[in-house]
This record gives structure tokens, sequence and C-alpha cells, in this order.
């Protein structure tokens, strides 16, 4: 079995999630706890085998060597460091990636 990655959660990203939870529970408390529940999940499974993600197409602009891992209408961009997955952003697809904030 292959090795763990540690899943690391950046303070941007955790403010990407709370702005998606904010703005999902104008509508509905339950749809934006459920979506809220489900990006933590996928964010977890990044712990095994996270290079599945592909870079993201931004990369060739940035220089960098970003993933992603799309979810609903959601991409959770990351990098790897060692053993280790930094989440960096949570972004909805239609937006575009606001690299300043990287």
């Amino acid at each position: 079995m292959p090795g763990k990655f540690q899943v690391e959660i950046t303070a941007v990203a955790e403010t990407d999630v709370e702005e998606i939870w904010e703005y999902i529970a104008q509508d509905t408390i339950d749809a934006a706890n459920s979506l809220v529940l489900h990006l933590e999940e996928q964010i977890g499974r990044l712990e095994i085998f996270p290079l599945r993600c592909p870079i993201v197409p931004e990369n060739e602009l940035l220089g960098t060597n970003y993933r992603h891992l799309l979810y609903d209408n959601y991409r959770i961009i990351f990098k790897i460091i060692d053993s280790r997955v930094v989440i960096l952003r949570v972004v909805h697809m239609a937006r575009l990636l606001d690299t300043e904030r990287l």
C-alpha cells in the first residue's frame, strides 16, 4: 500500500470554503452543510494518490506545479511538497482563479 500524504489546508482555502457555505446557506443551510462535508471528504482523500489529479491549466502562466481535484462545480487546487498535500484554494469552476491569493 502506498504511503499516506499529510493534507494541510491554508487559511485562504479555509476562507474559500466558508464563503462557499455562506453563499449556499442563503438558500438552504442543509445544502450548504452537505456540500462542505463532501468537499472535506474529497480533500481528505488526497492522502492517497494525489498525483492522480491533473495539473491545472494555469501552470504555464504561473510557472507552478499545482494540481486540482474537481468535485461537483468546484476545483480544489493544491500543491505537493515532499509527503504533504497543501490545499491552496477551493473555487467554483465558473470563477477565474485569483492568483494573488495563491
